[in-house]
């Protein structure tokens, strides 16, 4: 009974010590995984501020005139119960960390509107050409726009807007029209508008023994058939 009782005591400290280390194992863990975060932490802070800062030298290049650096670069105290249309003067100052020559504190004058209500060269808008320009009824697409540096407005200068599709590639009306009429029956017309199919089946219909010629002669000359991208003409 003896023997019995001295392995259970030895059995119960054995699973006491290893209980222990493995608790000291997940704190030094612990430790060791909190002080990586913080050493990285402390690492990528400086490339964060250094890329900010990188960011602000390009929109702000050293060595401009004061007055003519971009609303980007400026601090603007912009009254927002003004009255739409009207005109205002703002106090202006240069954001710190940049280098510019002249008074780093001046006005600037500008209209009571919201940046989304400039007019279109007031504002720069991503093109795109994933719509049809001859579509019935016409097509819209929603991008993203940014306003002229030297344009102060209130709100968000970066903003969305629906745009009306009417990209182009370089198609030129005058010489779709000029081979419908003198090689149209050759499909040349089609294959110049980039309507392949159509091309071969004029081409070997001989323009349908001229009927489709001159049926393509009046579309395109009324501007009814376009380029098969969807573009407009030039």
């Amino acid at each position: 009974m003896n023997v019995v009782r001295i392995n259970s005591r030895n059995v119960i400290f054995l699973l006491i010590a290893l209980l222990s280390t493995s608790i000291q194992e997940v704190h030094m863990g612990y430790e060791s995984l909190v002080s990586y975060a913080m050493k990285d932490a402390n690492v990528n802070s400086t490339p964060a501020y250094s890329s900010k800062k990188e960011e602000l030298a390009n929109l702000c290049p050293s060595g401009t005139p004061c007055m003519e650096l971009s609303s980007e670069c400026l601090r603007c105290n912009l009254n927002y119960n003004c009255v739409y249309g009207a005109m205002y003067v703002a106090n202006c100052s240069v954001l710190e960390h940049v280098d510019c020559i002249g008074e780093q504190n001046f006005q600037k004058k500008y209209m009571c509107r919201y940046c989304y209500q400039t007019d279109h060269w007031e504002h720069q808008c991503q093109q795109r050409n994933s719509c049809s320009s001859v579509a019935s009824p016409q097509q819209y697409y929603r991008t993203n726009c940014s306003v002229n540096d030297d344009i102060l407005c209130l709100g968000r200068r970066k903003f969305m807007k629906n745009l009306q599709c009417n990209w182009t590639v370089g198609y030129r009306w005058s010489t779709a029209l000029i081979l419908s009429i003198t090689l149209g029956g050759f499909g040349a017309d089609r294959f110049y508008l980039g309507h392949w199919q159509e091309g071969i089946g004029k081409l070997f219909s001989f323009g349908g023994l001229g009927v489709w010629t001159l049926i393509d002669v009046i579309l395109i000359s009324m501007r009814y058939l376009g380029p098969a991208d969807g573009s407009l003409y030039i």
